[in-house]
């Protein structure tokens, strides 16, 4: 913000440079008085106006007609606009972090207490978006030849990615594309943006059609990763309890699944691109997904933190696990896991 410009006027700079975008007409006092939530009234307006004008933010393109933005003007809107944007994102990131670790120890901690409460192996995956879409795109200089496009996704998850640019892009090139990505993809998903919508767009950006095939490729490649995604398993040893499993081949592979947690990343996919509903799933022998967990039962549930974002808890044990029990302890999990949500919210 300029020292010398005070509150009102700012307030005053941004409603003549808002309603001059809206309609293209030199904005007057009364307009300002009527169409805004100044509370001001027109002789009050006009003095601030001309003392805007006074300062070169603001001037009069001739007699008697209202005033429009200078340049003066519009860098500084654009400098106000770019410096909310990072506020904002820069609150935003701090939110996640503490939600994403404090989420984190809730699973770590469901895992155990599962486990224990049940005496079979569990896991509890991290949630993952399992429809992924944009909210929010913010390209930021880094240098002469870089941008950073933050992108922001459905559930808050937020990513960076460093793009290069064989130019210096300025700030009001990069609030326009800005504006471009963020009135266009807004709420969209990866598989609804098609070559009709990238071509389009690449022609709206003009010049700067590079930068947006850039961009578009670094949200693909962010947008169709999941290698973010965490298991959190106890209990593996609990297995050696049935003898059925102890004493076969089986119970090492199970250990070794835990372990690598490959496999246990492939019954949560399984799991979540499958389930329909919200309920529970029953896995008994060969109906497991995993096939090294084919003289086991598996019992999986799937709960919900919002905005797409899912994740799975699962309990591995013998065919002759207590399935009333094992139920009623998932089902009880789950909704504790989704009231995090709520809480949030």
């Amino acid at each position: 913000m300029a020292a010398e410009l005070s509150e009102r006027k700012h307030t005053i700079l941004r409603a003549i440079i808002q309603n001059y975008l809206e309609t293209g007409e030199p904005v007057g006092s009364r307009t300002l008085s009527k169409s805004t939530d100044l509370k001001l009234s027109s002789a009050t307006i006009r003095n601030e106006m001309a003392d805007l004008e006074d300062l070169g933010y603001i001037f009069q393109p001739h007699t008697s007609a209202g005033r429009i933005p200078s340049d003066k003007g519009y860098r500084l809107y654009v400098d106000m606009l770019m410096q909310d944007k990072e506020q904002e994102l820069e609150e935003l990131k701090s939110v996640m972090l503490e939600k994403t670790d404090r989420v984190e120890k809730v699973l770590k901690q469901a895992a155990k207490v599962l486990a224990a409460n049940t005496n079979y192996a569990t896991m509890v995956s991290s949630p993952v978006n399992r429809r992924n879409s944009l909210k929010f795109i913010q390209l930021s200089p880094v240098d002469a030849h870089q941008i950073v496009a933050v992108i922001v996704m459905s559930g808050n998850v937020i990513k960076n990615k460093i793009i290069d640019v064989g130019e210096m892009l300025g700030n009001e090139t990069l609030l326009k594309l800005n504006m471009l990505l963020n009135t266009t993809l807004n709420g969209m998903s990866i598989e609804e943006i098609n070559l009709g919508l990238i071509a389009r767009l690449k022609e709206q950006a003009g010049i700067h059609s590079n930068v947006i095939s850039d961009v578009l490729d670094a949200v693909a490649d962010i947008i169709q990763v999941e290698d973010d995604m965490e298991i959190y398993t106890s209990g593996a040893t609990n297995i050696f309890k049935y003898p059925e499993l102890s004493d076969k081949q089986s119970a090492q592979e199970i250990l070794n699944a835990f372990e690598e947690k490959q496999q246990l990343a492939e019954l949560v996919t399984e799991t979540l691109s499958s389930e329909e509903n919200h309920g529970i799933q029953v896995y008994i022998g060969d109906e497991a997904p995993v096939k090294t967990m084919r003289d086991c039962s598996v019992v999986t549930a799937t709960y919900d933190l919002g905005d797409g974002m899912k994740g799975t808890i699962g309990i591995i044990g013998p065919k002759r696990m207590d399935y009333e029990h094992v139920m009623k302890t998932l089902k009880t999990l789950q909704s504790k896991l989704d009231a995090i949500n709520k809480k949030d919210g």
